[in-house]
């Protein structure tokens, strides 16, 4: 049940491409304050332009973890595992999705980024 409702915090175009895997409060281990982390793995769809029959999913690039919009007071952290396929016949050839999810330069979605931009305040700078 709470994959369903917490689907409903997340930026839409992720969902588009993740599915939930886990949500997680966690305590912040220097602040020790209660967190929500949030699992998402890519969809199993190949990217675009490119033939499903000569690739192959193979595995996940490590997760990356970004900083999303505050739930009820809660810092909330989205990782994210992303798929990358390989090519069936020359397997140095490896592809992925191209996402614009995370803002560039920062570690906060591009929502949350372009958020802070219209308030005045500094993604990079928190209290």
């Amino acid at each position: 049940m709470e994959k369903e409702i917490i689907k409903y915090f997340l930026p839409a175009e992720i969902l588009e491409h993740f599915i939930i895997t886990k949500v997680e409060e966690k305590e912040e281990t220097t602040s020790k304050e209660k967190v929500l982390q949030i699992e998402l793995e890519e969809k199993n769809q190949i990217p675009q332009g490119y033939d499903s029959n000569q690739y192959e999913t193979k595995d996940f690039y490590p997760a990356k973890l970004i900083q999303d919009f505050p739930i009820r007071g809660k810092a909330v952290y989205i990782s994210i595992k992303r798929r990358r396929w390989r090519n069936k016949e020359d397997k140095n050839e490896i592809i992925q999705n191209d996402y614009t999810i995370v803002a560039e330069g920062s570690k906060l979605t591009r929502e949350l980024a372009d958020f802070l931009k219209g308030t005045g305040r500094d993604p990079g700078r928190y209290h």
